[in-house]
């Protein structure tokens, strides 16, 4: 059986290959190193008709092959590769003896490979046996550790952001809630308000790999999704199509001015925002973990840009309206801005970090009152139906969907954990009803004809729907 045969912490491992198999330091990962040189998803080793290949999944460091970094590579019996500071052989024929090596691997893979000593080092942690001892499980700490936490990660991301960006207090938190909710945020705002900036801020505090799209009427789907190129191997001399990777494949990515490009190349984010992949010619690729789409969109100028489809508009978790800042933040953005300071903010998490925190979230319990108000709350949207409040029969014609409930309660939970809690009340949903809710609704001729805005009609749902008796 074809096999992988690589060394690590000085021990040797022979992991067998499927028809796809994953190579990175995350958890999802088929082959997981936890290594700091291997990016989350590093590689992704694939089989067809001329055998298996290996292509870079867009890691910093890439494959390495007689010292030369390359895209992709066919794998014969004997090839030696890195990736990182480990280092692979391809046996076309593994031996069936290995496969009580493999199953050490997978135990030492899905554990952290440092652990914070007493005595200042980060060494592997052994057992009296002299072997890798498991770490912890993150997800099985006391309530008081998982919030402890969360407040810490949330004052050290908050407060090198602080660095940078001036104000903007509240759409900063609410990005780092759709954050750890595995959700997405459609920004608008005027020019000038650092929309770009507090993205670019964003992925530099959290160790992400960001990647900008500036969305034009001439950016076409493969601009953003890749394309296959038709390539000759430099050994074979064969000539193959290659998966060239577009920026989609990032964990932060920023559509800038998202509404200036026509619905058909807007659609091209569709599955990748719901499914984390993108299909292309057929075949599947997944998007690195985490993933998180930031778009922008300007309210004033609307000559020459496209609305957004109402099925993209669902995927986005929150609809963030961004203000103009106060005169005393204002004036301190003029002074920064115009003098020759520049500032260096420092890594607050890395990619490992964020998905433990993703998952934490998920934990969180939620009481069947909280859940049942949460969708009063949404099934009030919606005009015609049973127990319809009459304003929004007459200013709205279609209201949310059942992912309007599903994003209420994760903003919830996640906004419990950032303050210090681990039970989740109707106030908490209550506190994200406006930036999730916004961008569901759609208004009729009538609310338009009386300058009624979706903001309005939400608060007024707010007012109306109370709390369900326990």
């Amino acid at each position: 059986m074809p096999a992988l045969v690589y060394k690590f912490q000085e021990q040797e491992y022979r992991f067998p290959l499927k028809d796809r198999t994953t190579i990175g330091c995350g958890r999802n990962s088929d082959l997981c190193l936890p290594s700091n040189s291997i990016a989350l998803l590093h590689a992704v080793i694939t089989r067809d008709s001329e055998g298996y290949q290996l292509e870079d999944a867009g890691s910093d460091t890439g494959i390495v092959m007689d010292g030369e970094r390359v895209p992709f590579c066919l794998l014969r019996d004997g090839t030696v590769f890195s990736l990182g500071d480990v280092e692979f052989a391809f046996e076309a024929d593994g031996a069936e003896a290995g496969a009580v090596e493999v199953a050490v691997a997978a135990q030492a893979a899905t554990t952290p490979d440092r652990t914070n000593r007493t005595d200042g080092t980060d060494q592997p942690e052994q057992t009296s046996e002299g072997a890798e001892a498991p770490a912890p499980d993150p997800l099985s700490a006391p309530p008081e550790e998982v919030i402890a936490r969360f407040d810490k990660a949330r004052e050290r991301v908050l407060g090198e952001i602080g660095k940078v960006i001036v104000g903007q207090k509240e759409v900063l938190n609410q990005m780092l809630v759709a954050l750890f909710a595995r959700g997405h945020c459609l920004l608008i705002g005027v020019p000038g308000l650092a929309k770009t900036l507090m993205v670019r801020t964003l992925g530099s505090v959290l160790d992400l790999d960001s990647r900008r799209i500036q969305f034009t009427p001439d950016l076409m789907p493969s601009d953003i999704t890749g394309t296959d190129i038709l390539e000759e191997d430099s050994v074979t001399g064969k000539r193959a199509f290659r998966f060239h990777r577009g920026p989609i494949f990032s964990n932060l990515l920023l559509a800038d001015e998202i509404n200036r490009t026509p619905p058909k190349t807007q659609a091209a984010l569709l599955e990748a925002m719901q499914e984390q992949r993108v299909t292309i010619s057929g075949t599947s690729y997944d998007l690195p973990n985490p993933f998180m789409v930031l778009a922008t969109q300007n309210p004033i100028e609307q000559e020459g840009t496209y609305p957004l489809p109402e099925a993209q508009l669902d995927r986005f978790m929150f609809c963030i309206h961004l203000a103009y800042p106060s005169a005393q933040e204002e004036q301190q953005v003029i002074l920064d801005t115009t003098r020759d300071a520049p500032t260096a903010v420092e890594r607050a998490l890395d990619t490992v970090q964020v998905l433990e925190l993703q998952q934490l979230v998920r934990r969180v319990p939620v009481s069947q009152h909280v859940a049942l108000y949460a969708l009063n709350l949404v099934r009030a949207t919606r005009p015609n139906c049973e127990r319809s409040l009459d304003f929004v029969n007459r200013w709205v014609n279609w209201g949310a969907g059942p992912r309007a409930g599903q994003y209420l309660l994760l903003a919830a939970k996640t906004h419990v954990l950032l303050q210090g809690r681990f039970s989740v009340s109707c106030a908490d949903v209550r506190e994200y009803a406006l930036p999730v809710l916004r961008h569901r609704i759609f208004p009729t001729f009538t609310a338009a004809s009386e300058s009624v805005t979706t903001d309005q009609i939400v608060k007024k749902i707010v007012e109306a729907v109370k709390e369900p008796n326990y």
